[in-house]
């Protein structure tokens, strides 16, 4: 659900990052974070192991503009994708506007991504959320060992829904995500 503070003339919206471990989501938010002007970012809170995986979330503030009259801020996150914190998953999902999930193109993922849309499903299910906007990135289209496109439409059951294909460590797609999510979430309001 949208924050509006009406005293201070803003709309925020909450935008998750979800997928499967090591699919790109942080990777996601790095790039956001390193390309959009500073005027409009705050800090970017990432809380990671040591071997660089999502602990607990990441978390990126981004002011947007105006529309009629309230000014526009995007707060985006990511959750870590292990099964281990499945719990985590799902309470970051509590409140969320819109949702990027991000499906690692890998052959070897298939069932990572699969099972991780599912719990995604499940998780927006329990909170009530079912007309909550989603767009779908499938992400690390420069491997060696990724899937056709059409296999990974098929297997996650995208037909019809907003699909970009993405390369998020060279920022392919990163961009032309946050846009396509936040048409979606603004023009719900």
């Amino acid at each position: 659900m949208s924050l509006i503070d009406f005293s201070k003339s803003e709309i925020t919206f909450k935008v998750v990052y979800y997928g499967p471990a090591m699919s790109g989501k942080t990777t996601n938010l790095s790039w956001i974070f390193r390309t959009i002007p500073e005027k409009v970012k705050g800090q970017f809170t990432s809380i990671a192991t040591e071997t660089e995986r999502t602990l607990f979330f990441d978390f990126l503030p981004v002011e947007l503009g105006t529309v009629k009259g309230f000014k526009i801020r995007l707060s985006l996150y990511t959750m870590p994708g292990q099964e281990l914190y499945k719990l985590t998953r799902k309470s970051v999902l509590k409140s969320v506007d819109g949702i990027v999930f991000v499906a690692d193109s890998n052959r070897d993922r298939r069932e990572d991504n699969i099972k991780n849309l599912a719990d995604m499903f499940k998780n927006l299910e329990d909170y009530e959320l079912p007309d909550t906007p989603i767009i779908y990135q499938l992400n690390k289209r420069d491997m060696p060992a990724i899937m056709p496109v059409g296999e990974l439409v098929d297997d996650l059951q995208l037909k019809g829904k907003a699909v970009y294909l993405g390369i998020a460590s060279s920022g392919v797609s990163v961009m032309e995500c946050l846009k396509g999510i936040t048409r979606e979430v603004v023009s719900k309001i």
